[in-house]
């Protein structure tokens, strides 16, 4: 894949199967209104988001049928179907909104098929490009073995391309591994805090982490962080030391924490989300700064418990 423009810290791109994507993204799930429920508060300003994804360059975009739900997938296909070749759409099964825009899993074999053709009416796809078993332990009716089986058959049916796993830990990607082939990892992971900090929310699982970013690095399998500055809401943890190397680069924080993800590993894929062209736009232009062995360092110093 030739580059539209520099990744200060290499290599520009990854594959994922037999997919080639620049390695930062774009997530949709800041698209649809607050909480992640019903239709953007700006639908001009969302779909706005969406065509400068593409104008960027930007060739893979993270959804799923259950953001909003439905709203981040309609608005994608409105936009920006007939799919621009090389484009390649990541969603996710697994989970479920309920009536009081909580989260809650839906992992059942019947559920996850249903959540799949969810995806491929709304996107108006015929199969998916890469789908993540988003694995929600609360309330779920199944162990996992039982969903990664389901997956596999919704991929033998041509259904899905590639299989990949979100809200994991260790034990369960090499669970997998056993079964098929996984080519992403999506976990919450970002430049704020180690897992030890964070801790365990609804929204992920932050334990373990490294070992995993490791273990992906060592595999060749693509890692993909979401929330790369923070979890949602208060933080739970000063970041002086990004406030500082911003400060020195005159650029965001965000930026900052973009780069740091770069240069942590050459398999790690941001893909940081937003509803504004100017932060989108923020956001890709961390790919050119180019942090500096003890700027690299300090972060990672910084994030040990």
């Amino acid at each position: 894949m030739r580059a539209m423009s520099s990744f200060a810290h290499l290599p520009e791109t990854i594959r994922l199967g037999d997919l080639e994507v620049f390695r930062l993204g774009f997530g949709a799930m800041q698209l649809p209104g607050p909480m992640v429920y019903g239709p953007p508060r700006d639908p001009t300003a969302a779909r706005a988001v969406l065509r400068r994804v593409i104008a960027l360059g930007i060739n893979l975009v993270d959804t799923s049928w259950y953001y909003g739900p439905y709203v981040s997938n309609e608005l994608i296909k409105d936009v920006l179907h007939p799919y621009k070749a090389g484009l390649v759409l990541a969603t996710k099964l697994g989970g479920r909104r309920t009536e009081d825009k909580g989260w809650a899993s839906y992992l059942r074999p019947e559920e996850l098929r249903k959540g799949c053709e969810e995806d491929l009416r709304t996107l108006g796809r015929d199969h998916l490009d890469i789908v993540h078993l988003r694995w929600i332990p609360h309330g779920a009716a199944v162990t996992f073995g039982e969903a990664m089986d389901a997956m596999i058959a919704l991929k033998s049916e041509g259904k899905i391309r590639h299989l990949g796993l979100s809200n994991v830990t260790l034990a369960q990607i090499q669970e997998a591994l056993r079964k098929t082939p996984i080519v992403t990892v999506e976990n919450l992971y970002n430049a704020a805090a180690s897992g030890e900090k964070l801790g365990q929310s609804f929204l992920g699982n932050t334990a373990g982490q490294e070992e995993i970013v490791a273990f992906c690095t060592e595999r060749g399998i693509a890692y993909l962080p979401y929330f790369p500055l923070n979890v949602p809401g208060p933080s739970p943890v000063e970041r002086p030391v990004i406030r500082r190397i911003a400060a020195a680069h005159g650029v965001s924080e965000t930026q900052v924490a973009i780069a740091w993800l770069l240069a942590r590993s050459p398999v790690i894929l941001p893909i940081p989300g937003t509803s504004s062209v100017a932060h989108l736009e923020d956001n890709w232009a961390g790919r050119k700064l180019a942090l500096t062995r003890d700027e690299i360092a300090a972060i990672t110093e910084a994030r040990m418990p």
